[in-house]
């Protein structure tokens, strides 16, 4: 009996509790600011204009508020200062933020700015406009009253008991939630807040606000690095292919107005300036001239396959003294898009004030076509290569070699080697051939394997019947030796240089080098391929998969695959081009450049090296550099 009296007491508490507090969010709450209801952090209480009041930044204690009304008096001097309104703040440091710039009062449409804020960084610079900023009078060395009605995804704000507001907001950026309220200024004499109060209420109606419409042209799905410190960053050259592949991407979809909000996703250091990378690729049925509109906070710079186009500066003051950097549809430039996939790639550096951009061009492009459903796995080894970098099929005896790279982690020479495959994944000989240096593409001719060793310069030939190396044949002025292939007899092998105008194929025939192809038309070659009178190359320098002639050197583009690098090459039985991005995407391309992605295996950090293709068994043998392992694909027929 005491145990039920006294549970029955403690219910009786608590509905009393409960009735209390209803009651008191019934009306409107007054918190003075040396009560303490009040927590002050950067902070002071003072006197000014006669009254107790407060500068800096304090809050509610204990309060969890979602909808209803705030409502505080400011006094400003006219000075620049930021005074201002925050609610549904998070622990994490999210939450809404209304403020005021009095030095902007009765000049400009943002005397007046919402801007919610993500990770402690309040978004100013992401968002203005009608919705977001506004116009008002705000006379100085007075109290003015601001008071703010709040409910689900809209506010308005209403100056000196007008019964009009002066900023009506239609789309809070932040879901709807409870979280701590408060006030946040400067403690430098510019600003100062009294009478402040509140009311927790569900009372306030809102008229349905228009939807934001996606502008015309929008680029909405991008895919975002990790980000970087500036310092590190070279905004004047793409990044190398190691640095891409680790940057930890992540996909992101693009909010109504195309702004790719970054604050969303990383916290930004006070005025630190940071970076990353953002990429999306469209696809163009031929070669055509875009209008790409842009815009950002703080840089920009922007890459086309590769190739720098433009680079901005739009950060706060730096156009004008006026200038606060807030982002739009405001820079141009002109994109030379190319048939086939082109990667439209940002580098974007901010340091404060909400980190985003936004992008879209003159005509809707589309994306890329995809055809995933055309590849199944049929095996997979265990991890056991090191760093396998191309894989060729022996016909005659139904094997396939693997040579492993193995020059990622270590400066040790000759440490590669040549594995001997069959055709369903069963490793007859691991290390077959051993003592090589940076093995890379290989080709057949007859009984002989001809590899490359990248650095060292060498073209290596190979007794298959007895398994040992016959002899190596140095390649002067040589810059990343990369692929090799047998052309009667003759022996291309592609120079992946970085110079400009340098050697891009060299021919190897009786023991005798010659440049078979130079110049800007075909540079940093890597992938090379033999077929009905062309050797069909990839670029790692323009992305392109161009057809040479065998018999006078002359190039035709086929298709742009984008940024990156174009590694192995072959083709089905259709006469198509089965292409390896190195980053983990195979693309299958008809011979008039049509294109489609067949497979990405980049989300499991997983690349695709210089391939194989088994026509007969419709087998694609794929090399996985980094991943470590070799894993084999059945492709399917198209129809």
């Amino acid at each position: 009996m005491p145990l039920r009296y006294e549970s029955s007491q403690k219910l009786q508490s608590m509905l009393l509790l409960l009735l209390c507090s209803a009651t008191a969010y019934a009306s409107p709450v007054n918190v003075d600011f040396d009560s303490d209801d009040w927590l002050l952090e950067r902070g002071e209480l003072t006197t000014h204009l006669g009254r107790r009041c407060m500068s800096g930044t304090g809050y509610v204690d204990d309060i969890d508020f979602e909808n209803g009304m705030i409502e505080v008096d400011m006094a400003v001097n006219g000075t620049r200062s930021y005074p201002g309104i925050v609610f549904r703040r998070q622990p994490n440091g999210d939450g809404e933020r209304f403020y005021v710039r009095p030095h902007r009062a009765g000049l400009y449409p943002d005397a007046l700015q919402y801007a919610p804020v993500f990770k402690g960084v309040t978004g100013w610079q992401l968002y203005h406009g009608q919705g977001v900023t506004a116009k008002t009078e705000f006379p100085a060395d007075k109290w003015v009253n601001v008071r703010m009605e709040i409910r689900a995804s809209q506010a308005r704000v209403f100056i000196n008991g007008s019964d009009e507001p002066a900023l009506e907001i239609a789309d809070l950026k932040h879901d709807a939630c409870k979280g701590r309220i408060g006030l946040t200024g400067p403690t430098d004499g510019t600003a100062y807040f009294s009478n402040f109060r509140y009311e927790i209420t569900e009372k306030f109606e809102f008229d349905k606000a228009p939807k934001t419409q996606t502008p015309e042209g929008t680029l909405t799905t991008w895919e975002v690095s990790k980000p970087f410190d500036a310092n590190e960053i070279s905004t004047r050259k793409y990044p190398r292919f190691y640095r891409i592949f680790h940057a930890d991407w992540r996909s992101v979809v693009a909010e109504r107005s195309g702004l790719v909000n970054l604050s969303r996703l990383f916290a930004q250091p006070t005025r630190r300036s940071r970076s990353v990378y953002a990429r999306t690729n469209v696809h163009a049925e031929q070669d055509k001239r875009v209008r790409l509109s842009i815009g950002y906070s703080d840089d920009v710079t922007v890459f086309l396959n590769g190739k720098p186009l433009y680079s901005g500066a739009s950060g706060y003051q730096s156009r004008d003294p006026s200038f606060v950097g807030a982002i739009g549809y405001f820079d141009n430039v002109y994109l030379p898009l190319r048939k086939g996939i082109n990667e439209v790639f940002l580098v974007v550096s901010d340091s404060f004030g909400g980190w985003g951009f936004m992008a879209k061009t003159d005509e809707t492009l589309e994306a890329p076509r995809v055809d995933s459903h055309l590849l199944t796995k049929a095996w997979e080894t265990p991890r056991i290569f090191r760093v396998p970098e191309s894989v060729i099929y022996d016909e005659q005896r139904n094997l396939l070699y693997v040579c492993s790279f193995d020059k990622v982690d270590t400066s040790r020479l000759e440490t590669g080697f040549i594995s001997r495959l069959g055709i369903d994944g069963e490793i007859k000989d691991l290390h077959w051939i051993q003592g090589l240096d940076g093995p890379c593409g290989m080709a057949l001719d007859g009984d002989k394997l001809y590899v490359v060793e990248s650095m060292r310069g060498n073209l290596v030939e190979i007794d298959v019947d007895s398994g040992s190396i016959v002899a190596r044949y140095s390649v002067s002025g040589h810059q990343f030796l990369n692929d090799v292939a047998v052309d009667n007899g003759r022996v291309l092998i592609s120079d992946t240089s970085r110079v400009p105008n340098a050697d891009d194929i060299y021919a190897f025939t009786s023991g005798r080098y010659d440049v078979f192809k130079t110049g800007l038309d075909l540079h940093r070659t890597n992938g090379l391929f033999i077929h009905d009178g062309f050797v069909i190359a990839g670029s790692a320098g323009d992305q392109l998969l161009t057809q040479v002639s065998l018999e006078h050197g002359c190039t035709t583009p086929i298709a742009s695959v984008g940024g990156g690098t174009l590694d192995g090459i072959r083709v089905d039985e259709d006469g198509n081009y089965l292409v390896s991005h190195w980053e983990g995407k195979m693309f299958r391309i008809s011979q008039a450049g049509d294109i489609a992605q067949i497979l990405d295996t980049s989300s499991d950090g997983l690349n695709c090296a210089d391939f194989e293709f088994i026509q007969k068994k419709k087998l694609l043998v794929v090399p996985t550099f980094l991943g470590n392992r070799v894993t084999a694909y059945h492709l399917r027929d198209v129809g």
